[in-house]
């Protein structure tokens, strides 16, 4: 039997490599920092990230890539921009997230590819479970914020392994209406920026 280690390496030698190899990590990582940003300061204005900054950031992203890696760079990010997306199409399918948090994420998905995309991913979460309890805690909503991240995480895994229709994977989940409502784009560019910060420290070490 393969020892975890063994094991992990292999997994991630099975990862496209096209965007994650190259040498123009100022430009890739600027330009998801911009658009990042950029939508931190569209959510908290508006309460939306609109589709004049998603839609030219994924086409720049499939252009971007092309220059980058040819074929495989294309590939490398088509999938980096499912891997982004797919979690946010759950939570606004079923637990009343914002789409436009779904778009940002596949566009940055699109510059960065699948490697620096998971750890963007990683990041986001990471960010947007914090700001979510400073938030509620802020608001006197500590207690039931919590509960319904327990549902939500629930309810998003349960409908990503189901065989069931959607309508039963929404079963148990709370209403939107009874959730706080917050800018999710302070996330993904706080969660962009850590991710930055990781990889450029990492490949200039």
């Amino acid at each position: 039997m393969e020892p975890p280690a063994a094991l992990s390496r292999v997994a991630t030698s099975m990862l496209p490599t096209a965007l994650w190899e190259h040498d123009l990590l100022q430009l890739q990582w600027g330009a998801a920092l911009g658009a990042s940003l950029a939508a931190a300061a569209f959510d908290l204005r508006s309460r939306r990230i609109p589709n004049r900054l998603t839609g030219p950031t994924l086409a720049c992203g499939i252009i971007w890539a092309g220059f980058a890696a040819g074929l495989a760079g294309l590939a490398d990010g088509a999938l980096g921009c499912l891997l982004l997306s797919f979690p946010y199409v759950l939570l606004f399918v079923f637990a009343g997230g914002g789409a436009g948090d779904a778009k940002i994420m596949g566009a940055l998905g699109m510059w960065l590819g699948v490697r620096s995309g998971a750890i963007v991913l990683a990041s986001v979460a990471l960010s947007g479970v914090l700001l979510a309890l400073i938030w509620a805690a802020a608001s006197g909503r500590l207690a039931p914020a919590l509960e319904n991240m327990a549902s939500i995480s629930k309810g998003v895994l349960g409908a990503a392994g189901s065989r069931g229709s959607m309508s039963e994977a929404r079963l148990g989940l709370p209403e939107p209406s009874s959730m706080q409502k917050i800018p999710y784009g302070l996330a993904i560019a706080a969660g962009t920026v850590l991710a930055a910060l990781g990889v450029l420290l990492w490949k200039n070490a």
